[in-house]
């Protein structure tokens, strides 16, 4: 399995921006399809968005379409989402996650990961 950290949560105004990072070790970063998910209190985990191993295919979730981006720097081992235009409902605790090693592409569905960071809080309030 890969490990995986993320950092960059923390409290944010509505409409503001945060970008969440995700450094990666253990196994071929480079070849492993990775995804974000978040879990809002008392709700389950949802898919937010997924990156294929080279970014040439990346989805969304329909919340946050046209707000989020995830990207990759491979060399780096490093994911990433740019998180904009934020609203009260995207308050959660984001987990960065990855697929099975030489799985290349991503995937919406929680249980094609096997590989998942501790979380980090995002907190949208004004």
């Amino acid at each position: 399995q890969v490990q995986l950290v993320e950092s960059g949560g923390g409290l944010v105004q509505p409409g503001g921006s945060l970008r969440l990072s995700c450094a990666a070790s253990g196994r071929t970063f480079s070849s492993t399809g990775m995804g974000w998910f978040r879990q809002a209190p008392g709700k389950e985990r949802t898919f937010v968005a997924t990156i294929s191993y080279d970014s040439s295919n990346a989805y969304y979730a329909d919340s946050v379409k046209g707000r989020f981006t995830i990207s990759r720097d491979n060399p780096k081992g490093s994911l990433y989402l740019q998180m904009n235009s934020l609203k009260f409902e995207d308050t959660a605790i984001y987990y960065c996650a990855a697929r099975p090693s030489t799985t290349r592409s991503g995937s919406s569905s929680y249980q094609d990961y096997d590989s998942w960071g501790q979380g980090t809080p995002v907190t949208v309030s004004s």
